[in-house]
C-alpha cells in the first residue's frame, strides 16, 4: 500500500461538506469532458499515436470521474491537454480550460466522495478498553 502512503503525505484531509461537494462537480464535469472528447478520437480512426494518446486520456477522465488516483490522472490530463494546445488544437479554449481543471483536481485532491478517500483516506480504528489489573500487585 505504498500508495496510500503517498496520497496521505500529498493531503492531510479529504475535504467533505461544501468543498467535497465542490471537488465531486469539478471532477465530474472534467472528467465528463475528457471522456467524450478523447472518445470521438479513439473510435474515429486515426494514426496510432493519436489513438494512443486519446486512449490515455480517456482513461485519465475515467479515473477522474471515480476519484481513483486523482493526483496521477489529474497530471496526465494536464500535460496531454497542454500538449493538444500546443499542437495548435482547434479548441485551443478547451484544452486551457480541462487543463487548468486537471492541474487543481492534481493539487487539490480528490475530495471525501472518491475511491481515494474509501481507500487511503484516514480510519477510526476504537480498541478495546484495556483490563483493569490494579487488583493484582
Amino acid at each position: 500500500m505504498a500508495y496510500g502512503c503517498e496520497l496521505r503525505r500529498l493531503f492531510s484531509t479529504f475535504a467533505g461538506s461544501w468543498p467535497g461537494a465542490g471537488l465531486l462537480l469539478m471532477r465530474a464535469v472534467v472528467g465528463s469532458v475528457v471522456l467524450v472528447r478523447a472518445g470521438a478520437k479513439v473510435w474515429g480512426g486515426g494514426p496510432l499515436p493519436t489513438t494512443l494518446s486519446s486512449a490515455s486520456l480517456a482513461g485519465s477522465g475515467a479515473l477522474l470521474i471515480a476519484g481513483l488516483w486523482t493526483p496521477l490522472a489529474g497530471t496526465l490530463v494536464a500535460v496531454l491537454e497542454v500538449s493538444h494546445m500546443l499542437n495548435m488544437a482547434p479548441d485551443f479554449l478547451v484544452c486551457l480550460l480541462v487543463g487548468t481543471v486537471g492541474a487543481a483536481l492534481a493539487m487539490l485532491g480528490p475530495g471525501r466522495w472518491s475511491v481515494d478517500a474509501h481507500l487511503f483516506g484516514w480510519k477510526r480504528i476504537d480498541a478495546p478498553p484495556r483490563p483493569n489489573h490494579s487488583n493484582e500487585r
